[in-house]
């Protein structure tokens, strides 16, 4: 059975979606995902966004470029919705963090509990007792949108799911997450389970600038894994939710989801020429409208918007020390600097000024600010980017003048 049900998702997805007639708008008929515009028309569009407002039809949406985290066009960013399965965006950060943190491999073994076999709702249909590694737990999160497998993997990491839970809340509220509560890891619909568009589009810049490697599974369309238990193995075919990633030339992601109650969201990540948006869409009607709305805001960004980056890879002069046990200090850049263009200003006429002292007095501590670089436009200043001390430096006592005048006499 679990076989048939994956052959069947899998032919469904590879139907092809009828070709609009030539003049017509794209048709958004064909399978229950929605079908898209095609890359080419998705491009054409891109080429000529819409002057000042955008046509979506989903009640909630937010543009966000993704190095500066600067909100490009809002709809109801802030309103209380539902998440559904985009829920997930926060439990694959959490997995990755445990990744980073060395808590976990990718090639841990993760025992399935009769608890994580039993979610309903979008599943790979794991049992109990089975094992799956984490990378193929997280494939089967990314791609299938895998709520047995979400709850799998919070209990290998932090005990139970409850525990799991808490640490998104926390995560949440050190990304800004203001209007966030989560109640389980996967999304199911349950009282208080909440979240905005704005705060998913947080959590998913989180994702793809913090951990840029998700990209190699949510763009998977379609793998198998392999399920090995009392009765023997099968193979089980994944395929990807998001039809973005196959019909939207740009697509790098990242995640869909739909309930009875949060009705059909995504959040969409793309890139063209280095720029990187994240649409967020809640509570749309239908998935067509989804998809739509998210491809209507990704042209609108990409035809509107350019980013400026200084990876501030220069290196920096010491800066003279007084009174220290050390003449000079080593000078870094705190971090690069992006800016954000939507007026089609010429990017090349950036300037960077750097706002040192000649000398500082000690003491200092290494990562205190020395001073800045501040980045000029046509005479005006759109940002700029502290200048840390890379050590620290002690004031000198008597003793070090004392030893130091002791060298020289020897020399």
């Amino acid at each position: 059975m679990r076989c048939l049900l994956s052959i069947l998702l899998s032919i469904s997805l590879l139907l092809p979606s009828p070709r609009p007639m030539a003049g017509a708008a794209p048709s958004l008929t064909g399978s229950g995902m929605g079908s898209l515009p095609s890359r080419q028309n998705a491009d054409t569009e891109a080429a000529t966004p819409p002057a000042g407002e955008v046509a979506v039809s989903a009640p909630s949406v937010v543009l966000m470029e993704a190095s500066t985290g600067q909100a490009i066009y809002e709809k109801e960013p802030h309103a209380s919705l539902h998440p559904a399965s985009i829920t997930k965006i926060m439990t694959m950060i959490l997995i990755f963090d445990a990744l980073e943190e060395g808590k976990i491999s990718p090639e841990d073994t993760v025992t399935v509990s009769e608890y994580a076999a039993s979610m309903g709702g979008s599943q790979v249909f794991l049992e109990p007792g089975e094992t799956q590694t984490v990378d193929t737990m997280l494939k089967c999160i990314s791609v299938a949108s895998a709520n047995d497998a979400c709850v799998a993997m919070a209990e290998h990491i932090w005990g139970s799911e409850q525990e799991f839970v808490n640490q998104m809340n926390q995560r949440a509220k050190g990304l800004g997450m203001e209007h966030t509560n989560f109640v389980n890891c996967c999304g199911l619909d349950v009282d208080g389970h909440m979240t905005t568009a704005y705060d998913v589009a947080l959590m998913s810049r989180e994702l793809i600038t913090k951990y840029p490697q998700i990209h190699d599974y949510c763009t998977i369309w379609m793998e198998n894994i392999t399920h090995v238990t009392r009765r023997g193995s099968e193979e089980f075919g994944l395929a990807n939710t998001n039809k973005l990633i196959r019909q939207y030339e740009y697509a790098t992601g990242l995640k869909t989801g739909s309930t009875s109650l949060a009705k059909f969201c995504v959040s969409a990540t793309a890139k063209k020429n280095g720029l990187e948006l994240i649409a967020v869409i809640m509570a749309a009607p239908d998935p067509k409208v989804r998809f739509q709305d998210a491809i209507s805001l990704l042209n609108y960004g990409f035809g509107k918007c350019q980013v400026y980056k200084d990876e501030n890879t220069d290196k920096l002069p010491p800066l003279a020390v007084q009174g220290g046990t050390e003449d000079s200090v080593p000078l870094a850049y705190a971090s690069e600097f992006s800016y954000l263009d939507v007026s089609g200003a010429d990017l090349s006429a950036v300037t960077k000024e750097l706002k040192l002292p000649e000398a500082v007095k000690a003491p200092m501590e290494k990562g205190g600010v020395a001073g800045k670089a501040t980045y000029l436009l046509n005479g005006n200043e759109i940002g700029s980017v502290d200048i840390l001390f890379q050590k620290g430096v002690e004031k000198a006592l008597f003793k070090d003048y004392f030893l130091d005048a002791l060298g020289e006499f020897f020399i």
